[in-house]
């Protein structure tokens, strides 16, 4: 990862693929006069042009090389320091298609533009102070935000509320140890009194709140695999297409239809579920079919909640046994399928993992499946409904960071409790002070900077 900021950088910024419009994007010192050189207006050009701020000018790309015309665009000059990185900005819009946005790219490149890596428009918004380390995280959380909730969360992120909350808790950490090292350096000083145990004590209560909601502020963001499992027969894939709303699986009588690992993502109350729709579990001498029971076992083994899936309608199979013992353990879900047909089981005839919730449903008709969708919100929440205002923690990384610094504000309190030395208590505030300013990167180092950009995709 480069961290130069006097060179100017080019990318395309939309998705490949074929679409109307496609955008390339510069920025840097040479962005504006890598415009006038190969962009030729339809009205007013001529080597006195310079294009208007903000606006919209029609035209083409002109190989200045060679004279030849590149697309036809709509160009845009974004001026300092009003622009996504603080720096000059130009935007070409062209066609959609892989070929001409090669083309463009390769022409500005040639003009002296450098292929930006990925994330670095970003990076540049970072290091040039429009955006703090949690905001641009937030950035890549908004591109991939998979429900309506993981997308106002990362969009609550970005607008700087999870940041406010930091920089305050962070702020009163620095008061705190500015007033410790005063009396470590100026002992002979009258040093005006603080109260540092309440200030300390206010301090981990705001960390705490933070933490409270965090395992559920990260599954907005990541969302939660979900595999539903069974022998052969018992309606798997009738079950997902039902959850779907739409046909995604083969549905036959045939046992064994299923032979590899389906995932499909659906939206539970705002998390993103990922289901996991796996071939039945049984024995089998089909080596074709051998491989899809292994992969299903890996399935379970990866899965954050699985779903075991038994026909309601015939008595429980050695197979049925066999699967439940290979998910002992696990958080599970027991779903009682074809409730729609004469039943012989009933959830209080189900023996086996008596933990987990029994849901009654048939993929068939759709009943019970609104039951299922509310099981599976509840276990993987805790039954605890997600906050609506106010900063949420979506990001493994602030979590920890958090955690971290939490823990050293408390080491802090039983050292000063304990009568000792300010020294020893500043070493735990520095520490906490530190994690903190790592989720906004006052203290972010250039390894975690790399890490975290290399994330995204070229041209954002």
């Amino acid at each position: 990862m480069q961290y130069a900021l006097d060179d100017t950088i080019a990318a395309i910024a939309t998705p490949v693929g074929e679409g109307g419009i496609g955008i390339v994007r510069l920025s840097g010192p040479e962005a504006l006069p890598i415009l006038r050189r190969v962009f030729r207006p339809a009205r007013g050009g001529g080597p006195s042009w310079r294009p208007r701020p903000r606006h919209l000018t029609y035209g083409h790309v002109i190989d200045p090389e060679t004279g030849t015309p590149v697309d036809e665009v709509m160009a845009v000059y974004l001026r300092a320091p009003h622009t996504y990185t603080r720096q000059d900005m130009v935007e070409l819009h062209g066609h959609g298609g892989f070929v001409p946005l090669r083309a463009l790219l390769s022409v500005v490149l040639a003009q002296g533009a450098r292929l930006a890596e990925p994330g670095e428009m970003t990076l540049r918004a970072f290091l040039n102070g429009r955006l703090d380390l949690a905001q641009a995280e937030a950035v890549l959380d908004v591109v991939r935000a998979r429900t309506e909730a993981g997308l106002q969360a990362a969009l609550h992120q970005l607008g700087g509320h999870l940041s406010a909350e930091i920089k305050a808790a962070r702020q009163r950490v620095l008061d705190v140890l500015a007033h410790l090292t005063a009396l470590i350096d100026f002992p002979e000083d009258d040093v005006p009194p603080q109260a540092i145990a309440p200030e300390l004590e206010a301090v981990a209560r705001h960390l705490d709140e933070l933490l409270r909601h965090a395992d559920r502020g990260i599954l907005l963001r990541e969302g939660v695999r979900v595999a539903i499992v069974g022998r052969p027969n018992v309606g798997k894939s009738s079950l997902l297409n039902r959850l779907l709303r739409h046909d995604r699986a083969i549905v036959t009588d045939v046992p064994g239809t299923t032979r590899d690992v389906l995932e499909e993502t659906l939206n539970v109350r705002g998390i993103p579920v990922v289901v996991v729709d796996t071939a039945g579990i049984r024995h089998t001498e089909d080596v074709v079919e051998a491989i899809g029971v292994e992969r299903s076992r890996a399935a379970i083994a990866h899965a954050d909640l699985v779903v075991l899936v038994v026909d309601a309608s015939q008595p429980l199979t050695p197979e049925d046994r066999a699967i439940a013992g290979e998910i002992e353990g696990r958080p599970a879900i027991v779903v009682l399928n074809k409730v729609d047909l004469p039943t012989v089981l009933t959830p209080e005839t189900v023996p086996f993992l008596p933990e987990a919730p029994r849901v009654c449903l048939s993929a068939a008709t759709g009943e019970g499946i609104e039951t299922l969708e509310e099981t599976i919100f509840a276990l993987v929440t805790g039954g605890q409904v997600m906050p609506a205002h106010g900063a949420l923690v979506t990001n493994p990384r602030h979590k920890a960071a958090l955690q971290q610094a939490l823990a050293h504000v408390r080491a802090a309190l039983e050292t000063y409790h304990a009568g000792l030395p300010p020294d020893l208590i500043t070493v735990d505030l520095h520490a906490a002070v530190n994690r903190l300013g790592e989720i906004t990167g006052e203290t972010a180092t250039e390894d975690l900077l790399e890490t975290i950009f290399s994330r995204f995709c070229i041209g954002k």
